[in-house]
């Protein structure tokens, strides 16, 4: 019972783990690494890697930006079969709608509570 908490935190510190050295000793940008990350989640989830992985480490998986990217490869997956050549295009957006949503919003809040500073270019 203790075991999947477990996993989960060691999956999720690999994780940041991996970002924090190619951080440091690559010129890679936290943005690049980010994006890296999602494309990754899409890959695992085009080759049916993620649902498995998924189980055995849980949310140590799925919280970070690759659950994001086998979100979307999942979606699609789905949509393609229900919808056909559509799907490609309905799926990942149907798939991460509840995520870029709340990522909207939170940031909308966050613009009403706090007071930006802006830029002299």
């Amino acid at each position: 019972m203790l075991l999947k908490p477990f996993l989960a935190f060691l999956m999720g510190g690999a994780i940041c783990v991996v970002a924090q050295i190619l951080i440091d000793k690559t010129k890679l940008t936290p943005a690049r690494i980010l994006v890296s990350y999602v494309v990754f989640g899409v890959f695992l989830g085009s080759i049916g890697l993620y649902k498995p992985l998924f189980e055995i480490f849980g949310c140590g998986l799925s919280v970070p930006l690759v659950g994001f990217g086998g979100n979307i490869a999942t979606g699609v997956k789905e949509a393609v079969d229900n919808e056909g050549f559509i799907g490609i295009f309905k799926g990942a957006l149907s798939a991460s709608s509840l995520g870029l949503t709340l990522a909207l919003l939170s940031g909308l809040i966050s613009s009403f509570i706090s007071k930006g500073k802006s830029k002299n270019l």
